[in-house]
């Protein structure tokens, strides 16, 4: 039987007051299981970014509650969440978010000063396909090898969870599935729970689990039995 890693009950996350009020969580309900690879679907503003940040501990439910990994973050104060942050969650953006004066194995290596028992920032580099360009500023590289550097850096503190806003948003569609091959086999292979928000339908079928949101809402909660691999997907 699978560890349940992620559990959303009734989650709600409203902004404003009066009639200013926007609820961009609605009471949302899912889980996810250790070395699940989910893909949350949906439009520019149907909550899935919301979600995101309240997994990552980012922002805190209105209701609610958020548990991952048997412990409850919702509940959690901003030390507790800046220690679950460092600890537990490995983030890929969009945009990498690599710092521009540091090489690769620069950027890798400031987790370091993150956790202390992060793993060597040469044999993350190796992991992503990277080994040969540890002393290559970002400028000197692709936007999928940056995006690689940035997988490594989040690798490098052991993560129990990884989350992606839009990983491959920013990359053609070749390299985009360079990236997904990647995400997929961090999960499958090393039992990372991989978590990303995408508007991409296409990505959505290689999915372990999608949870299509709309207005903030749970529309559905599809799980893949026979999930594509990325050589099959058409983008």
């Amino acid at each position: 039987m699978q560890k349940k890693m992620i559990e959303f009950k009734d989650v709600v996350r409203t902004y404003g007051t009066g009639e200013a009020l926007q609820k961009a969580a609605d009471h949302v309900n899912f889980t996810v299981d250790e070395g699940e690879f989910v893909v949350i679907l949906g439009q520019s503003g149907a909550g899935k970014s919301t979600v995101l940040n309240m997994l990552g501990g980012m922002d805190r439910p209105t209701e609610g509650t958020v548990t991952v990994d048997g412990e409850t973050i919702s509940g959690m104060n901003d030390k507790q969440l800046s220690v679950y942050r460092a600890e537990k969650i490995g983030f890929i953006f969009q945009f990498y978010n690599l710092i521009p004066s540091l090489t690769a194995w620069e950027n890798v290596a400031l987790t370091k000063d993150i956790v202390k028992s992060a793993a060597d920032a040469t044999s993350m580099l190796e992991q992503v396909g990277l080994k040969d360009h540890a002393n290559k500023f970002p400028t000197q590289m692709s936007g999928g090898e940056q995006q690689r550097v940035s997988i490594a850096r989040a690798l490098a503190k052991n993560p129990r969870l990884l989350i992606g806003d839009e990983p491959t948003g920013a990359l053609d569609s070749e390299t985009g599935k360079l990236i997904l091959d990647l995400l997929i086999k961090m999960s499958h292979e090393q039992k990372k729970t991989v978590v990303i928000v995408t508007h991409n339908a296409d990505i959505a079928k290689c999915a372990d689990k999608v949870i299509r949101m709309k207005n903030g809402k749970v529309r559905e909660i599809v799980k893949n039995e026979h999930p594509l691999s990325v050589e099959e997907v058409e983008w």
